[in-house]
């Protein structure tokens, strides 16, 4: 029973249905959240709710669910674990904003802590962030930088860089973030996870510790798209006491599946930056083959407005507001701020009223530009971030390279965006690449079934865990005379580098399997992007995991025509008895190659070499 929870997958709706079937109980799932936690990196988590005070909300849950079987209708966070970003009041925690000298214990939480706590959620502790929320780094803390979920030797963003952290890793289902040049994106495209920014006011900011207030936003880190959806449900209220809480919001329409034709824009190429990333360059690439391969048309926007917006956030007067949320304490506690926040504080002496009202001027304007780009399109479509960096590399650049890291999420708030960042890809050494889908204010529907479809198609692992969004299968069968399916094992898998050559060739997926155990995997040498091998052999074998694909016929021959030696396509044997069409290879490449049958597949090995 531990080793199957130890395998659960932490979305609400796993959990859910493990309370459903009796499968588990709360208390086991929260001394499992409580496990993970214990494990975890550091400098991810800041404080933690007590084991004692788990255990009794736990507990007072298993009882909800024994008197009343259909309460999850009523509760739909009911037993399920989250994090807290620590800008954010929880009553019995301290809020120290990544600053231990600004730390105080809040009298009671925040309204989206009570929402969650009204819906049944249970609040496992406060996670780390760049410090008073600014920075996009996560390396910007008292508490030490935060490490990425994937590899650690490279930065998780921020500043909500503990809440990205904690669900990829597994340790919660969800967790709260705050957004304001990119915060609640950032982490969530370096981290393989969903990043969800609803339009400003819609949910309460009270209690939060103001970044730049008129823009702060609470943010939503899950593994899919529809966990997010449904805590934005319940966090989705007025405040009367909250001055930026819209009062009367539109009311809220529930997601549809993604549709079978839609519009989205892309910048001109010339507009496109990637700091020298060319890998990331081409990923965006084939994430935008992806979308027309799922009925998307793409058309270019003129991305300037956009982009100056942007710069008025880092570049503008907007840091004096930064700065005055937070003077009283700066003042009266010199050299208790790490030296990198001072040093951007005192930029907002560079301002004066004028330039104030020049900078709100000029957005009015470029607000009136980009009217016209939504006319055209149902969502923007942008590389949540240009590249990621090394942990290294942020330390000896940390302005220049930090501003780099916003230039397609700092332009949302202003712009009064909603917004979701959506995993799109691995790269080739083992990091993740996000795209997001942007839209005007209150099309937060649009959004999630945009990008809850465009997840499910791509089958990647949910964040850094061994768990796989899931999609479903096209509907022609194998036996379709216009088909072929093709079986893929390495650089066409979802995700990896050569997954576009598939798009290009209206390949849809099908299933994951198993071959048969008798064959060896090996990692090829001097391979770019890097591949394994597939052999069959006598003895010595194993049973490792692919990709269906199916192939219009039609197309089979061009698609062939890219596979270059050692490779080959061959008849593969799977573990249910059946075969396929695959990618198999020279057994004189595979002899002088690492053998990595025992990881059991390509993805495993990228995971564990890392």
């Amino acid at each position: 029973m531990a080793e199957d929870l130890q395998r659960l997958a932490f979305n609400r709706d796993s959990i859910a249905e493990a309370y459903e079937q009796k499968k588990y109980t709360v208390t086991q799932v929260i001394e499992e959240s409580f496990r993970r936690i214990a494990q975890s990196p550091q400098g991810v988590w800041i404080s933690a709710t007590e084991r004692h005070v788990l255990l009794r909300r736990a507990a007072d849950a298993d009882t909800l669910l024994s008197a009343e079987p259909d309460v999850l209708s009523r509760l739909p966070l009911l037993g399920i674990p989250y994090a807290v970003k620590d800008n954010i009041d929880v009553a019995g925690l301290p809020t120290t904003a990544a600053c231990p000298a600004f730390s105080y214990m809040p009298q009671e939480s925040s309204p989206v802590i009570k929402l969650l706590d009204n819906a049944g959620a249970i609040c496992m502790g406060k996670v780390n962030m760049d410090q008073f929320a600014t920075g996009l780094v996560g390396v910007r803390s008292a508490f030490g930088a935060c490490p990425n979920a994937l590899n650690s030797d490279y930065i998780s963003g921020g500043s909500s860089s503990g809440s990205a952290v904690a669900v990829a890793l597994g340790q919660v289902s969800f967790s709260l973030g705050t957004d304001t040049a990119g915060s609640g994106r950032v982490p969530a495209a370096l981290n393989n996870i969903i990043g969800f920014k609803p339009t400003r006011g819609l949910l309460s900011t009270r209690g939060v510790v103001p970044a730049c207030r008129s823009l702060d936003c609470v943010s939503v880190f899950s593994l899919l798209a529809a966990d997010a959806w449904r805590v934005f449900t319940v966090l989705r209220q007025p405040d009367a006491e909250d001055e930026f809480s819209i009062a009367n919001p539109p009311p809220i329409q529930p997601p549809a599946s993604l549709p079978p034709a839609f519009v989205v824009g892309v910048p001109r190429r010339d507009k496109l930056e990637f700091f020298g990333d060319s890998e990331a360059a081409d990923l965006f690439q084939n994430a935008i083959k992806r979308i027309m391969a799922l009925g998307g048309k793409v058309v270019e926007i003129d991305f300037t407005p956009f982009q100056e917006a942007g710069e008025l956030l880092y570049n503008g007067p907007w840091i004096v507001e930064r700065y005055a949320g937070l003077q009283a304490f700066v003042v009266s506690h010199p050299g208790k701020c790490l030296p990198i926040i001072e040093q951007i504080f005192s930029a907002s002496r560079n301002y004066t009223a004028e330039d104030v009202f020049t900078a709100l001027h000029r957005l009015r304007k470029l607000i009136m530009q980009t009217r016209q780009t939504w006319k055209n399109i149902q969502a923007l479509v942008l590389p949540t971030a240009p590249t990621i960096y090394h942990r290294s590399q942020i330390h000896a650049d940390p302005i220049r390279l930090n501003t780099q890291l916003g230039y397609y999420t700092r332009f949302a708030n202003l712009l009064d965006c909603c917004a979701v960042c959506v995993p799109a890809a691995i790269r080739s050494d083992g990091l993740p690449f996000g795209i997001s889908f942007v839209a005007p204010a209150f099309h937060e529907h649009e959004l999630i079934a945009l990008a809850g479809g465009f997840h499910s198609d791509t089958h990647l692992s949910l964040g850094a865990t061994p768990h796989r969004v899931s999609g479903n299968a096209p509907a022609e069968s194998a036996s379709d005379a216009h088909v072929i399916d093709l079986a893929v094992v390495g650089a066409h898998l979802s995700g990896q580098p050569l997954n576009y050559q598939l798009i290009n060739v209206q390949a849809r997926f099908v299933r994951e399997a198993h071959t048969a155990g008798c064959y060896r995997l090996s990692s090829l040498a001097n391979s770019k992007p890097a591949k394994p091998g597939l052999l069959r052999v006598a003895r010595g074998g194993g049973a490792i995991r692919l990709e269906i694909w199916r192939i219009p016929r039609c197309n089979f021959g061009d698609f062939l025509a890219l596979v270059p030696a050692p490779l080959c396509i061959g008849t593969i044997k799977l573990g249910d008895g059946t075969s396929v069409k695959g990618f198999l290879c020279e057994s004189i490449a595979v002899d002088e190659a690492r053998d990595i049958t025992s990881f059991g597949g390509w993805r495993e090995f990228l995971i564990e070499d890392r």
